[in-house]
């Protein structure tokens, strides 16, 4: 970074200066990563990713968290959850990630994504991303059932939820594997800004 040639007589603003500069790169560094949080309905994505945007923003990285039920009804309305109706839709996701990206700002994912396929997919586009898993059972999904979602599908009001009628293909070598039946939300943001922090340490 070029601090090797500041000395001690060196003036308040030059030491400030170089301070800045070494912010901003560190900033930088974050502000174009996708965290991908992908698992079973009410497994706690957004809870997740509600209580991760506060620490980013404490650490002066820009983010949007991008959450999977909002993006469904704003980007895809007309689409369905067959394979080929949800690759269509992460395509759209990922588009808005990379404007994203493109502008400095981090994006918070928060979206099933059931196809390990679909989700290298979004890997092999975006390049710098984190593939958080949200573990969680389904029978503990049942219960916690935040959107009603189950209690649709096993009344038969539907008959493609992901984890009962659908499969989901759980991720074999995610950077962080986040368990919200055994670990407090407070680990779990703490161990993501871990991994963030990973991506960027020998160029800071």
């Amino acid at each position: 970074m070029g601090t090797s040639t500041v000395t001690e007589e060196t003036d308040g603003k030059e030491v400030k200066a170089i301070s800045r500069n070494a912010v901003t790169s560190f900033q930088s560094n974050y502000e174009s990563i996708v965290i991908w949080l992908t698992g079973l309905p009410s497994s706690g994505k957004t809870t997740i990713a509600s209580a991760l945007k506060p620490k980013l923003d404490k650490l002066g990285i820009r983010s949007q968290i991008l959450d999977g039920d909002v993006m469904r009804k704003e980007l895809s309305p007309n689409l369905g959850f067959t394979r080929q109706d949800r690759y269509e839709h992460v395509k759209k996701v990922i588009y808005i990630c990379k404007i994203l990206s493109n502008n400095g700002i981090a994006s918070i994912v928060t979206i099933v994504s059931p196809d390990k396929e679909i989700r290298a997919f979004a890997r092999n586009q975006l390049g710098k991303l984190i593939e958080v898993y949200v573990k969680c059972s389904l029978e503990t999904c049942i219960k916690r059932d935040c959107k009603g979602l189950y209690k649709k599908a096993l009344n038969g009001k539907m008959t493609n939820l992901i984890g009962l009628q659908d499969t989901y293909e759980e991720p074999v070598n995610p950077e962080v594997i986040a368990d919200t039946e055994d670990e407090n939300l407070e680990n779990i943001t703490d161990n993501i800004i871990l991994k963030i922090k990973e991506y960027s340490v020998d160029s800071v």
